[in-house]
């Protein structure tokens, strides 16, 4: 999704931020990122398994650059309308499921069953090819023995409410799983796996993205148990009893069931903001990366964004302008309980941090943004994210529309909809998570 030009940052800013954006998005596509990372053909079997969001286009590259004459098979699980138009010439060779993110569905449940069937029969001759993005702890669902499957939709969508970091709710879904937290990777002993990986995670934990069904856990059912007390989320009482006593435990480092297993990141958030950086550079403008590990909740760390943007544009400090500020992570967003017969609020992460932006910003000259997930979908809407001008907030007003009581029932979507400030790029295909571009000129 590369732009044919690079726009004018002064007269198009809006432009220049998504032409930056494109750029982040197209260093992550695994068609230029995953060849560099395939084994030779084993022996034996070549078994692709995964799951995520670029599911897709991962298994559409792995077909694309694997030997024709190789054996290759297996199955792979994505979500809804996330399937690229197939390559001419490229011959499909591995089944493609779609599923339900973020709250997983009975596709993903049917697909993840699949997959550890698969696994059975495997010998040390064979490979497995395990392929995981973001969006794999929804759309590989399993739950653990006593758990209904009804439950672990509850469970999901209470943790994604709950304003729970990333870690925090893998952690719980690992426990709570027959597939994730090295699960996987155990049912195919004795066979080899080699996990390539798109992060979507801050720090890049491989064993953090999708809840890391192929790489062993660290994390303990006591803690897992801890998180659900935190967030105020019941577990029936069979779940509760099993992570007291430990029998949910998942596989760990150094259990030999992984031995010559491996992982590689073919993508991370850190490579987009460097091609982004590159791409700001290329016009002129000095880019300065400020983290691609950025959590918390997504209006407040809006509001830090925006404290630094004002600096830099009244005072040209901690940066000269122009230049734009770059920052990737995973933020979170709680959802706020509403008064009965109130409507529900639409938006996600990106929309929710531009809000934040917006109400401390006070309309604040020379600062444009835009925030947008990588995957082109923030939350369940059919947007990527938002663009914010220096009269975002007087535009607002100027319809009667308060931000405060868009940020009350979380609306990021209904306020930038009305503001024509949507960012809509459709499924990319990839995903390395939050991505945000503070232009100050």
């Amino acid at each position: 999704m590369p732009a044919t030009h690079t726009p004018d940052p002064a007269r198009q800013p809006r432009e220049f931020l998504l032409h930056l954006y494109r750029a982040a998005v197209e260093r992550a596509l695994p068609l230029h990122t995953l060849a560099e990372h395939l084994p030779p053909p084993p022996r034996g079997r070549t078994l692709v398994l995964g799951g995520g969001k670029a599911g897709g286009a991962m298994v559409q590259a792995l077909e694309a650059r694997w030997p024709a004459d190789a054996p290759l098979e297996g199955l792979v699980v994505t979500r809804y309308d996330h399937i690229p138009p197939r390559p001419a010439g490229v011959p499909s060779r591995i089944e493609l499921v779609e599923a339900a993110h973020p709250v997983p569905d009975a596709a993903g449940l049917n697909a993840a069953q699949r997959m550890l069937a698969l696994t059975q029969g495997l010998t040390a001759d064979d490979l497995v090819l395990c392929l995981m993005s973001g969006g794999a702890s929804s759309l590989l669902t399993l739950p653990a023995e006593g758990l209904d499957f009804e439950d672990k939709q509850r469970i999901n969508r209470e943790l994604l409410a709950s304003g729970a970091g990333i870690h925090e709710m893998n952690c719980v879904r690992k426990h709570l799983s027959r597939i994730k937290g090295g699960r996987l990777a155990a049912g195919c002993a004795p066979a080899r796996v080699l996990t390539l990986t798109i992060s979507d995670v801050p720090g890049d934990d491989p064993s953090v993205i999708g809840s890391g069904p192929t790489v062993p856990d660290a994390s303990t059912c006591a803690q897992a148990l801890v998180i659900l007390q935190r967030y105020g989320i019941a577990v029936p009482a069979a779940i509760e009893a099993a992570l007291q006593d430990g029998s949910l435990e998942t596989p760990k480092p150094g259990d030999p069931r992984f031995d010559g297993h491996e992982v590689r990141m073919i993508a991370t958030p850190w490579q987009s903001l460097e091609a982004a950086a590159a791409a700001a550079r290329a016009a002129g403008v000095q880019p300065h990366i400020l983290s691609d590990e950025i959590e918390g909740e997504s209006r407040e760390v809006g509001k830090v964004h925006a404290a630094m943007a004002r600096a830099v544009a009244q005072r040209g400090q901690p940066f000269a302008r122009p230049c734009v500020i770059l920052s990737g992570g995973e933020t979170t967003v709680t959802i706020r309980r509403q008064p009965e017969g109130t409507p529900r609020g639409r938006g996600g992460r990106a929309g929710e941090f531009c809000m934040g932006l917006v109400q401390a910003l006070q309309g604040q000259a020379h600062v444009h943004a835009l925030a947008a997930d990588t995957d082109g979908i923030d939350g369940i809407e059919d947007n990527a994210g938002a663009y914010v001008a220096p009269d975002s907030l007087q535009r607002a007003e100027a319809g009667g529309r308060k931000i405060q009581a868009y940020l009350d029932r979380n609306d990021a979507y209904g306020y930038f909809d009305a503001l024509g400030d949507l960012v809509v790029t459709g499924p990319t295909h990839t995903n390395v998570n939050d991505f945000r571009a503070l232009l100050v000129l």
